[in-house]
């Protein structure tokens, strides 16, 4: 069984008539592969999603974002689709999927799904028909040359241009040759994907996270690039104006649908300044990607600086923030971190106290580090297995799933830091994440309000946020040593990353790599929570 669930009125139906829900929400986000499996077979399935909803539920999170779970033949993990409007047999059936979308409503959690617009799989019909002949009508739905230019494709594939023997001409692939690009500016394409976003509107989802949303325009021209030239992938840096048109047209179709859809961008340009333009005049994406985080090494610097450009940048164009440590695509923060718990629960402290909305990557609550992949257990052709080993739920092998074999192995510390073990520990992870976010959701400053850095030594992050009466301060200490922090005025401590206990004054001293969150030493004492019972078996 999951946790104990939370209290209904922390969920998201206690506001569901909120306008602009997304800023106030935390999101969960799920990789179906490795969260939990119902039918014994080694690799996770909408079923066993089903079964552990009431574990975010009770972490607090009130939003989910589902990895592909669309019909595929997976050589890149669902992301080379073949049917837009089915489910893999892998993971289940359509009708899982609406049972999916319904119970995850009745517990009050929105459901965001992922979205491929760039590319299909090769074994899509439409592509299937564009490549019998260079005079098919969905030839045009494609992109065909006669030379290729000097564009390459990320994941290793060298060339994004691939030659077809059949028709004698090359075909754009920004990713696997098995990933076709679409042609977006064929208007047949455009009507076609807006179809595929209605089908699972109607069927209830409550936003989409977009794939490679800045993919979706490519130069016209086809003009060779210097820096493929020098070797980079183009999806690194690809950023045509056309794909804002895409995105209107997206954004357009989504609000016309009632309950404020959102669309969450992957725009992986690590550039904020570009990124902030997807958002448009509030006519693109709702939130986008921050990807500098999942980068970082614990450093001050490179924190300090990534939140000082978010802020400036981001500020002045009224784009909403999103903060992110972990996803499927990068190294779990805690390996990043050199392995160090202490680091990933002071990060948990930043992650979820930041201005913006925080997404949590499945297994961050439980500190998992990076499944460690032998050659021959390799599956990921970008080599992107680490941060994707099954979600350990027992403590007992194996672990709550039904085989004895997963399609990938547990991470390090799988029975320790099993979601058993840790909910019968009041000062794990879990309960860290847990407090955190119950804690951000009771208080106005940490959900809206505005952040003010503070003056602090530089290996120490300080910062200020507050909305109305409501005032909170946060101080990560990134050395390996106590420094001291001189804050004006009194505080108490609400929340410490390090096992020491809340509730208490604060002396001004920081533990090494501690992070704390205070509140006014005359805030009236928050009444004691309703006592956490353990996990049972």
């Amino acid at each position: 069984m999951p946790g104990p669930p939370a209290d209904p009125s922390q969920t998201v139906e206690a506001t569901r008539d909120t306008s602009l829900w997304w800023k106030s929400a935390v999101v969960y986000q799920i990789y179906p592969r490795s969260f939990a499996d119902a039918n014994g077979d080694g690799v996770g399935d909408l079923a066993g999603i089903i079964e552990r909803l009431d574990h975010v539920r009770a972490l607090g999170a009130d939003t989910i974002w589902i990895s592909p779970i669309y019909r595929s033949p997976m050589a890149d993990a669902g992301y080379d689709i073949s049917d837009y409007c089915d489910v893999d047999p892998v993971f289940g059936s359509l009708a899982d999927a609406d049972r999916l979308i319904g119970e995850a409503h009745a517990r009050g959690l929105r459901v965001l799904l992922d979205f491929v617009p760039n590319h299909t799989s090769d074994q899509h019909p439409w592509f299937i028909e564009s490549r019998s002949s260079r005079d098919n009508p969905k030839r045009d739905w494609y992109i065909w040359r006669d030379q290729p230019n000097d564009w390459r494709a990320a994941l290793g594939a060298g060339s994004a241009w691939t030659w077809d023997e059949a028709t004698g001409q090359y075909y754009l692939h920004l990713f696997l040759p098995q990933q076709p690009d679409l042609n977006w500016r064929n208007p047949e394409v455009v009507q076609a994907m807006h179809g595929v976003l209605r089908f699972w509107l109607d069927r209830g989802v409550d936003g989409f996270r977009i794939d490679v949303a800045h993919c979706t325009g490519k130069d016209p021209t086809f003009a060779d690039h210097p820096r493929c030239l020098a070797g980079e992938p183009l999806a690194d840096f690809n950023d045509d104006p056309y794909s804002h048109e895409v995105l209107r047209g997206i954004r357009k179709l989504v609000d016309s649908y009632p309950g404020d859809r959102v669309l969450v961008g992957e725009v992986n340009i690590r550039s904020t300044a570009t990124v902030v333009q997807y958002y448009g005049a509030g006519d693109e994406l709702h939130m986008s990607f921050n990807f500098p985080p999942l980068d970082a090494p614990w450093d001050p610097v490179v924190f300090r600086t990534c939140i000082r450009e978010v802020d400036a940048l981001l500020q002045p164009a009224q784009a909403w923030p999103t903060w992110v440590l972990s996803n499927h695509d990068n190294e779990r923060h805690r390996t990043r971190y050199g392995g160090s718990m202490r680091r990933a629960r002071a990060a948990a402290v930043m992650l979820l106290t930041l201005r913006g909305t925080p997404f949590i990557f499945q297994g961050e609550e439980l500190g998992l580090e990076d499944v460690v992949v032998e050659p021959g257990q390799r599956v990921d052709p970008g080599g992107r297995d680490g941060p994707r080993g099954p979600i350990p739920w027992d403590f007992a092998p194996p672990h709550g799933w039904r085989a004895a074999r997963t399609w990938l192995p547990f991470p390090p510390e799988a029975a320790t830091l099993s979601v058993q073990s840790q909910w019968s520990q009041p000062s794990s992870m879990l309960h860290l994440y847990r407090t955190l976010i119950e804690t951000r959701r009771a208080s106005p400053a940490l959900r809206l309000g505005s952040w003010e850095e503070l003056p602090s030594p530089p290996e120490v992050l300080a910062y200020r946020r507050r909305h109305g009466d409501d005032d909170r301060v946060v101080c990560i200490n990134f050395a390996e040593r106590p420094l001291p922090i001189d804050l004006e005025g009194d505080w108490r401590v609400a929340i410490d990353s390090l096992p020491e206990g809340p509730d208490r004054r604060f002396d001004g001293m920081l533990q090494p790599e501690q992070a704390v969150l205070l509140e006014p030493l005359h805030r009236p004492r928050p009444q004691p929570q309703q006592q956490r019972q353990p996990l049972q078996p």
